[in-house]
């Protein structure tokens, strides 16, 4: 049925602007703009795979509550399955806010439902129905977390190829189930602070030396200046694409998309690396991960602009345009 499955957190992101570096406390602080969007890793990756043309099945957990609603409609918008989302009639979905300071920028993550979901949430037929699965915000999943090297094992058996995006540990250990799968994955996408403390290496290079002789393909987002992508003993450096962001709040997550739709079209990993560059930079134009991916003419535009490296149906499977 599907090109890709993913099982993961979904939530809002609320997004502050201009505000002052230092935040004193008992003071109120004005943003010079405020902005909602669709939040979540996992989230990110479906919504703008499903916008380039691939066919997306997601499950995921939410509350009863209207930031879930919210942000399911606009999953959904996408052309991204989600049917077998698992309502929570007990806690709230999640949600993240994001202030930013010029460049840089402070994350609050209230995590709700993202870290509820357990193996029992999933319907591994449906996972299993389709060529791919990724998983994203790894130490986010904490009860699906310890059943996820038998999941992983299922799928492979199944035939499906997997991608790993471990995102940030907010305990900062590295540790868990980690391990394990990295011996299970095809595909790990992580940048490069995440790269060295996976691989617990001070340089990209040490840690690639240590991580390629048990994953296949590791591209390695390195913002402005592009990525990095090794497979085996190969070694490509893709420049990245010049634009002038208004953030890069889900970039990376857009990055793993791009890449998975140009390799599931089985193009090279230097390709392949090239379209992950060309969206991330994409979504660097709007608030968030997905409002860039949310404005067509802009999306046709700056593939076109730019020589996307896959091609791109006009219609995706679900009937929509892409």
């Amino acid at each position: 049925m599907f090109d890709v499955t993913i099982a993961g957190e979904i939530n809002l992101d609320l997004i502050l602007y201009g505000l002052p570096e230092s935040l004193p406390l008992e003071r109120e602080l004005l943003a010079s703009d405020f902005q909602v969007t669709l939040g979540s890793s996992s989230a990110i990756v479906a919504h703008n795979l499903a916008t380039l043309g691939a066919h997306v099945g997601f499950v995921t957990r939410v509350g009863t509550d209207e930031l879930g609603a919210t942000a399911l409609k606009r999953l959904a918008a996408s052309g991204v399955d989600v049917s077998r989302t698992v309502t929570d009639p007990e806690r709230a979905t999640g949600v993240t806010i994001l202030l930013q300071h010029g460049p840089a920028r402070r994350i609050l993550t209230y995590p709700g439902t993202m870290s509820e979901m357990t193996v029992a949430d999933l319907d591994v037929s449906y996972l299993s129905a389709s060529r791919h699965f990724h998983l994203s915000s790894l130490f986010l999943q904490r009860k699906l977390a310890p059943d996820l090297p038998e999941l992983f094992r299922k799928l492979k058996d199944a035939g499906l190829t997997l991608s790993l995006d471990t995102n940030d540990d907010p305990d900062d250990q590295w540790g868990g189930v980690l391990d394990e799968l990295l011996d299970l994955v095809d595909i790990l996408l992580p940048n490069e602070a995440e790269l060295r403390r996976i691989a617990k290496r001070a340089t990209v290079d040490e840690s690639l030396a240590v991580l390629a002789a048990r994953v296949p393909c590791i591209p390695v987002k390195c913002g402005r200046r592009g990525s990095v992508v090794q497979q085996g003993n190969t070694r490509w450096e893709v420049p990245g694409i010049a634009v002038d962001p208004v953030d890069s709040i889900g970039a990376g997550d857009s990055f793993d998309a791009g890449f998975l739709f140009a390799w599931l079209q089985g193009l090279d990993p230097a390709t392949c690396a090239r379209a992950g560059n060309i969206a991330g930079a994409l979504s660097t134009l709007r608030s968030g991960g997905t409002e860039a991916f949310r404005d067509q003419p802009l999306v046709e535009s700056f593939l076109i602009e730019h020589g996307f490296p896959a091609a791109r149906p006009s219609t995706n499977p679900n009937g929509q345009n892409s």
